[in-house]
């Protein structure tokens, strides 16, 4: 009798799981039922830093996985698609000039940066270079000493009197002006620089930027990036990733951000947390539910449910309990 209950009970399971009205009736059920939750009475702050500090920081990432970002990164880049694409197909030109408002007017954070450029020693290596560069250049190969007869003699006795006169060549003389002046030099470079730089002009070049590379294909991003160096090149973003998801500092990042998170949130129903993933009543009826129909019949089909079920149910009715109810029947 016993072994008839189970049989008939794990039919009836089947016919009734094999119906897709079902799956989607109880997936609905359990929804509605979810949806009424808080937070904090499903999972706890620790829970959930646990389960993030475990898979993402203990937890490298696979090597295959990292084949597989390479390869898709890869894929992207080379798609047909590319070359019939343009820049401003994808790129709406209102975020673009948003973007370019924002920057322009950020004038306070330009000047500072400017500020550190210019004071930067490499800064002031560099413009001393580039000044004696030039005025050697424009004496060796001006112009005018090369079109107007004795103008290019002139300059050169010139410039021995100048090194016969200071003890020194042209050059160290420059540079020992240069060296003395190279304050006065970085606060006119800032100066110019903030002049050349301004919200109207930073906001023009921007535009124009924009309107010089709108009509490019996608497909140029491969002058900028080697299809072929990328398993290296992200193999090297990976290699970063490892060492800072080992650090002290990353944990307690993802610990202090994940308990904010839990603060904000623990008294909010799963409801308004799932419709911040863009999860509602519309797409548990539709699209889940349908997704977990071949799920649940490949379940059935394999036999997989009916296995499960009959060794609760063999438990259930070889129990003591239901062996005194059926002794007494």
């Amino acid at each position: 009798m016993i072994e008839q209950l189970i049989d008939a009970q794990l039919d009836f399971i089947d016919q009734e799981f094999a119906q897709t009205e079902t799956i989607q009736h109880e997936f609905k059920q359990f929804y509605h039922w979810l949806r009424l939750q808080q937070l904090q009475h499903i999972w706890s702050f620790p829970q959930i830093f646990e389960l993030l500090e475990k898979q993402i920081l203990a937890t490298p990432a696979s090597s295959f996985l990292v084949e597989q970002i390479a390869e898709h990164i890869r894929f992207a880049l080379i798609h047909p698609l590319n070359e019939q694409t343009t820049i401003e197909d994808v790129i709406p030109v209102l975020t673009i000039d948003s973007i370019a408002q924002y920057v322009a007017s950020k004038s306070g954070h330009r000047q500072r940066l400017i500020r550190t450029i210019v004071n930067n020693p490499a800064f002031s290596a560099l413009i001393t270079q580039l000044i004696q560069h030039s005025i050697q250049d424009y004496l060796d190969n001006s112009v005018m000493s090369k079109r107007v007869p004795g103008v290019g003699h002139f300059m050169k006795m010139g410039k021995s009197v100048l090194e016969t006169v200071t003890d020194s060549n042209l050059n160290e003389t420059i540079g020992h002006y240069l060296q003395k002046n190279i304050l006065k030099i970085s606060q006119m470079s800032e100066k110019v620089l903030n002049q050349h730089f301004n919200d109207d002009k930073l906001y023009h070049f921007q535009a124009n930027l924009w309107h010089k590379i709108k009509v490019m294909p996608l497909s140029v991003l491969r002058n900028y990036v080697e299809v072929q160096d990328l398993p290296k090149t992200v193999g090297m973003g990976h290699d970063i990733w490892e060492h800072i998801r080992q650090t002290d500092y990353l944990k307690q990042q993802v610990h202090d951000g994940v308990y904010a998170w839990y603060a904000r949130n623990q008294e909010r129903t799963f409801d308004l947390l799932l419709r911040d993933l863009n999860i509602d009543e519309n797409l548990i009826e539709n699209e889940l539910s349908n997704l977990l129909v071949p799920i649940l019949g490949q379940v059935i089909q394999t036999g997989y449910l009916r296995q499960r079920a009959r060794a609760y149910l063999e438990k259930f009715y070889y129990s003591d309990k239901i062996q005194q109810i059926l002794a007494l029947e």
